[in-house]
């Protein structure tokens, strides 16, 4: 598997596909780039009755190179295959001082929690800054291990996140819960406001221990960024940055989003959130913003955010509102309903679709990423031909220009 990973690296193709990722992230003109994320589909497109390996890391690590050739040889969107292994540092990350175990439903369904904090004001002390620690000799021996099994068709390196977003109110909502999120504005704005500084001020210890420790690594190649889109830039690291030194965050692409805070008002939205949101990300050297949220009613909030640069337009966005605002400033990043494709596949809605994002976003950066298909209802052709549905209409769009 590694030696056909790496043959379809080496292919010219690739090299193609980083231009127009890098020229894509420049915000230079070219056609709308399309990608297909599977991810909780991934089960049924790599069933784990397909894995051979017992031992549980390189298990992870047989699933890691069964994906990557499935993307390649069923998928076929924009994504980049580089000839490297990715692996992580080992590093443990302790509790808030408080648990909320998951109880999940079967087949992947929803989970519930019971939130431990009650009551901000009384539970408050409950809380302290997450232990953290690095296993370095254990991280030595997963890059050696990694070096015999792939020899010299994938290149061992360290390269992984140890967050995916910043946005804080998933931590805050496992905490307090969903609920007490939306009331405490209107019930307890100061308890609100002390745990948001609080989550605040503990993921910048976070990320400076991690940056002060050298675990930080570049995340400007073909890696996942934001909530979907290819890292690939030039303009990252910053021109001070010289390889050998330790990476800064001012290396990194950063990313927020507060999804769980849809329900409340794009000023409640601007007052309990966001300041909390914006020193982390003042702290990155380009910034995407945004998931599943309707962000076309907190622009004017989130369009404050420095060096940003990929903006989440989500189905419940309106396209023509964000088209407008986002123009050739920022890269429109548009996530299609994955309803469309997990549920019911119909490839004239799916067509209607597509042309409408093309329509009133084609002129711009455009990047179109299905994501969030939780299922394909054990049809993993509906993947691939959404691609090759999005391809083609992509270039329609582009032969009426």
């Amino acid at each position: 598997m590694a030696g056909k990973i790496r043959a379809i690296s080496d292919l010219p193709e690739m090299e193609e596909r980083k231009k127009r990722w890098l020229a894509h992230n420049a915000l230079e003109p070219g056609r709308p780039l399309v990608l297909c994320f599977p991810e909780g589909a991934w089960v049924e497109l790599v069933p784990e009755a397909s894995l051979e390996c017992r031992d549980p890391l390189l298990r992870g690590w047989e699933r890691t190179l069964r994906q990557k050739l499935f993307w390649w040889e069923r998928i076929r969107d924009d994504h980049v295959l580089e000839p490297f292994f990715n692996l992580n540092w080992r590093v443990e990350i302790g509790d808030f001082g408080v648990t909320a175990p998951m109880f999940h439903g079967e087949n992947r369904g929803s989970y519930r929690w019971d939130p431990p904090i009650k009551d901000i004001g009384r539970d408050f002390s409950k809380l302290h800054f997450r232990a953290l620690s690095v296993d370095r000799e254990g991280t030595r021996r997963d890059l050696e291990l990694a070096r015999d099994i792939f020899g010299d068709f994938l290149a061992p390196r360290l390269q992984g996140s140890f967050w995916w977003t910043l946005g804080l109110t998933q931590e805050a909502i496992k905490l307090i819960g969903l609920e007490p999120l939306m009331l405490l504005p209107y019930d307890a704005p100061d308890q609100l406001h002390r745990l948001m500084r609080w989550l605040m001020e503990e993921h910048l210890h976070f990320v400076g221990w991690l940056e002060k420790e050298g675990l930080l690594t570049l995340n400007n190649g073909e890696g996942y960024t934001g909530s979907g889109g290819v890292a690939y830039t030039r303009e990252l690291p910053r021109p001070d940055w010289r390889p050998g030194m330790p990476v800064r965050t001012m290396d990194l692409w950063g990313f927020a989003e507060s999804q769980e805070t849809v329900g409340v008002s794009p000023a409640m939205f601007s007052e309990f959130i966001f300041p909390y949101q914006l020193p982390l990300l003042e702290k990155f050297g380009l910034n995407c913003y945004g998931c599943c949220e309707a962000l076309h009613l907190r622009w004017d909030t989130i369009s404050r955010i420095p060096r940003l640069r990929r903006v989440s337009v989500s189905p419940w966005c309106d396209q023509a509102v964000m088209a407008e605002k986002l123009g050739r400033n920022y890269i429109f990043s548009r996530k299609p309903n994955p309803s469309l494709v997990c549920m019911n596949f119909n490839e004239e809605v799916i067509r209607r679709d597509l042309r409408e994002t093309l329509g009133l976003a084609g002129k711009g950066v455009l990047e179109i990423i299905l994501k969030d298909t939780h299922t394909v209802e054990n049809d993993p052709s509906r993947l691939s031909r959404w691609v090759k549905i999005a391809l083609e209409e992509v270039e329609k769009h582009q032969n009426r220009q």
